[in-house]
């Protein structure tokens, strides 16, 4: 069995907040953000969530966090694009990836969550009639690629300047770090086929097994045989992982109830897509790192991601993020980048 080698280390954070007091949630995640970078984590990740108690807006928060950081990768997992104008969300993302200095990692997943309460405020007319899948998130990499519109002499005026129209700000590079959270055999595919890089989680479906790590590693085998031979693209694996080495006893407690209230959804396939979980990774360091290198799955990529519990407190997760960068990220081969540690004042 391969030992795990980790080059890339990041986080995804749920970005929680009281019904309430939304500013405090928010801001505290902007400092979860900061923390990582300090700790000298390469990415800090945000989930996108309507209707919820989360971030409705990936880009807004990332063009916040863009200013807050200065060195780690900002990405946002996963935009469910069925809710999207495909140009205006474009120019949100190419604007916040200006600000940021190119550290923009876009991720998006078909679907409209809550499609019942929302399609009819998002569209005006029957928007069940549209492409709200995999052609959608084409034409958003087709606007981040800043082709210019129109024939070749078409040009626009604005004040003190004419120039040929096109998606503003063009940002190059980009649409290069486009990602596709994928779960299944066609959605690998479709992801490989148009060169995006792929985010595989706790989550996939059981499509002629029942086993998720026999799963997710067909469906890695698919995406990299279904790969352009020229098209260098990035594997971001995603892990529950949750080490209490620092936690005081209660917390100790708190995270194995945590787990436990988890565990029987990783036993059998659920509900009718056959959805397979991931079990939780939660313990001491040791622990963790012999689950760790018993996983074939981490042992196939370079790229970890920690998704950090919906449940838990900004206490929590800088404990969390603390014992994974110095007691079990370095087990795995991986070094914190000096030049980002001594950028962001370490």
């Amino acid at each position: 069995m391969s030992t795990p080698t980790i080059s890339s280390l990041a986080f995804l954070s749920p970005g929680n907040f009281a019904d309430g007091d939304p500013y405090t949630g928010l801001e505290e995640t902007l400092q979860l953000f900061e923390y990582g970078e300090r700790l000298g984590f390469d990415g800090a990740w945000i989930r996108q969530r309507h209707l919820e108690h989360g971030v409705g807006s990936a880009a807004v928060f990332l063009a916040a966090a863009g200013q807050r950081t200065q060195r780690v990768e900002l990405g946002t997992a996963v935009i469910p694009i069925g809710y999207e104008s495909p140009f205006r969300l474009a120019e949100d993302l190419a604007l916040a990836d200006v600000l940021s200095r190119g550290r923009l990692q876009v991720g998006f997943s078909t679907g409209m969550p809550h499609a019942e309460l929302l399609g009819d405020l998002v569209y005006d007319g029957d928007w069940r009639g549209f492409d709200l899948s995999y052609g959608r998130i084409a034409r958003v990499v087709e606007n981040l690629r800043g082709d210019y519109l129109g024939g070749p002499d078409t040009v626009i005026q604005s004040p003190g300047n004419t120039q040929r129209p096109r998606l503003q700000p063009h940002s190059p590079g980009l649409v290069d770090r486009v990602w596709y959270g994928g779960g299944s055999q066609r959605s690998i595919r479709w992801a490989a086929e148009h060169g995006l890089n792929l985010l595989s989680g706790n989550i996939v479906t059981g499509e002629s097994t029942d086993d998720f790590t026999t799963a997710q590693l067909a469906l890695l085998s698919e995406y990299r045989r279904a790969l352009a031979e020229d098209r260098p693209t990035r594997v971001a694996l995603g892990r529950v992982i949750v080490p209490f080495d620092s936690a005081d006893t209660t917390t100790r407690a708190r995270y194995r109830d945590y787990a436990a209230s988890r565990h029987a959804r990783t036993l059998a396939p659920q509900g009718p897509k056959r959805i397979l979980f991931a079990p939780d990774v939660v313990g001491t360091a040791e622990q963790i790192l012999e689950q760790l290198a018993a996983d074939p799955v981490v042992a196939s990529v370079s790229e970890l991601r920690l998704e950090l519990p919906y449940e838990f407190h900004r206490g929590d997760y800088e404990q969390i993020l603390h014992d994974v960068r110095h007691l079990i990220a370095p087990e795995l081969g991986w070094q914190p980048d000096t030049a980002l540690l001594h950028e962001a004042g370490r």
